[in-house]
């Protein structure tokens, strides 16, 4: 929901420094897999309990997977370069909850596991939507010139970034945090199907 918002205001700054990084001989992919790896650290990271940590690294991953597209605006985009981004984030999503679930299980492993869930659901029925799009054609930069479709919904990588920050902060809140985030999550894939059904019947 707060994506196209976002995008907006940090664009302009991701778009100069990625120009610099292109300038540098460094690739899309090579800053996709090094926020990847940040990304991974980060929920070693939470696991152990270091949830400061873990939310500066968590911070500096998600600012190079916005960098990795400015990147690819100077050297060029790539069908693999959107391959890999779209499943390295989604790999990152899933590895969030899963390091609070490791840190605290029997307080925070069923909440983890239901955000997961809900990732997983919302996942599908967005790169079910994006295939079922690609084959009729369809084109959308609601979000800005993607690999694939993306359709919109009220979760969206900013609040899940907005969640993980306050998971990190609050990490006694971990479990009613993850349950109201997954109704949002299952309610966005809800809306996402219902889209579907006016669109593809």
């Amino acid at each position: 929901m707060l994506d196209g918002w976002a995008r907006r205001h940090l664009d302009p700054i991701l778009d100069a420094a990625g120009s610099r990084i292109a300038t540098a001989g460094i690739s899309a992919n090579g800053v996709t897999l090094a926020a990847f790896a940040v990304g991974i650290a980060a929920a070693a990271f939470i696991a152990q309990g270091w949830f400061l940590t873990g939310l500066g690294l968590l911070l500096v991953s998600r600012l190079g997977d916005g960098l990795d597209g400015a990147v690819a605006k100077v050297r060029g985009k790539t069908d693999l370069g959107g391959y890999l981004d779209i499943v390295l984030d989604f790999t990152f999503y899933g590895a969030i909850p899963i390091g609070f679930a490791l840190a605290d299980p029997a307080v925070n492993a069923v909440a983890g596991a239901v955000l997961v869930f809900s990732f997983y659901v919302n996942g599908a029925s967005f790169l079910a939507y994006a295939v079922m799009a690609e084959k009729r054609g369809l084109e959308s930069e609601a979000r800005g010139a993607k690999s694939l479709f993306f359709t919109t919904g009220l979760a969206e990588a900013t609040e899940t970034l907005a969640v993980f920050v306050a998971f990190c902060l609050l990490p006694q809140w971990f479990a009613p945090i993850a349950y109201g985030f997954a109704a949002l999550t299952f309610y966005t894939a809800l809306s996402r199907i219902v889209l579907a059904a006016r669109t593809f019947r």
